[in-house]
């Protein structure tokens, strides 16, 4: 369990709104479930907190989304990667009413491609802000800027209201641009998970909470995941990031959604696979080419399961070793 304090939530609520300047006049059009922190706090509390009006449909339909945008005039939403997939099937033509209204579009709680940040830019006219959160810090940890800032593809952006540093794993802070576990400290982080010493004692170290992802953080402060350490893929000792693959075949035109993942291999120990969801028509040999053309040999995927949609939890979110054992049980 992981117990938030509202000292911890005030602060999350104040730390998001300063970030995006939010104010009374600002509209949040809230379709992330509010029983998961991303919703709660990015869209609600902030929103709460800076006296602006909050929106909140049924449920996300990406057929009513953007006549509800127009009618309440939103300003910004903030959402997981799957539902800027969805609105990006469903409208691909002119840029839909309401768009204009919007002063930026957040996303967050899984890891956004530069391909999908530079098609919603180009579709629906407004700066995509790539974010970083989690439960354990009551959501948002690190944040793209505003324009006229600079905002990264790739990178979740710069600390926001907390520190953020890189460990490797005997506890030691490392320099910009070494590869390393991302570790968090500050007001909006927890103190402690509920009745669980074992837990604590792997996820404390010196006052930092390790947050169980990779990443990188560059001399300019900008922090760029590079996954899961559990959700690593080990091919014969070399260690794969799968977002490097998700985002190679995002790039080809008939890819809609992908999603890398290790499966067993008798002699490797893994071998990478990949499931993909198309838009238009290409081959499981065609991606596989494209892919070698852009990865070391050593990262393109052997196995291309082609589906129709690709397994999520309630929230949106994509856990690999979810989807892994889905495809490879049958």
């Amino acid at each position: 369990q992981v117990p938030l304090r509202q000292r911890n939530l005030a602060y999350s609520a104040q730390n998001i709104a300063r970030t995006y300047a939010l104010t009374p006049d600002d509209v949040a059009m809230c379709v992330m479930p509010l029983f998961h922190i991303h919703g709660l706090m990015a869209s609600t509390m902030a929103t709460f907190y800076s006296g602006g009006t909050e929106v909140v449909p049924p449920g996300f339909d990406a057929m009513t989304f953007w006549p509800a945008v127009a009618e309440h005039q939103a300003t910004w939403y903030s959402a997981v990667p799957t539902i800027h997939q969805m609105l990006l099937l469903r409208n691909r033509g002119e840029r839909p009413p309401g768009s204009d209204n919007l002063r930026f579009i957040r996303s967050s709680s899984s890891a956004l491609s530069a391909e999908t940040m530079h098609q919603l830019e180009a579709r629906f006219g407004a700066p995509v802000i790539e974010a970083y959160g989690m439960t354990e810090a009551s959501h948002q940890m690190a944040s793209n800027p505003l324009p006229p800032g600079e905002r990264r593809p790739g990178s979740v952006g710069r600390a926001t209201g907390i520190e953020i540093g890189v460990m490797d794993d005997h506890g030691a802070l490392l320099q910009s641009g070494t590869q390393g576990e991302v570790v968090i400290k500050g007001q909006s982080v927890i103190d402690a998970y509920a009745n669980n010493p074992e837990a604590n004692a792997k996820s404390f170290t010196d006052g930092w909470f390790r947050t169980g992802d990779q990443g990188v953080l560059d001399q300019g402060g900008y922090l760029s995941l590079v996954g899961r350490l559990k959700e690593m893929i080990n091919r014969g000792g070399e260690k794969i990031a799968p977002r490097e693959i998700d985002d190679v075949l995002l790039q080809h035109p008939a890819v809609a959604e992908a999603v890398a993942f290790g499966v067993p291999h008798s002699g490797w120990g893994e071998e990478v696979a990949a499931a993909v969801v198309l838009k238009g028509d290409a081959s499981e040999k065609e991606l596989i080419a494209f892919a070698r053309e852009r990865l070391a040999d050593h990262k393109v995927p052997r196995k291309l399961f082609v589906v129709d949609k690709i397994p999520r939890t309630a929230t949106g979110k994509i856990q690999r070793r979810a989807v892994a054992e889905t495809f490879t049980a049958k």
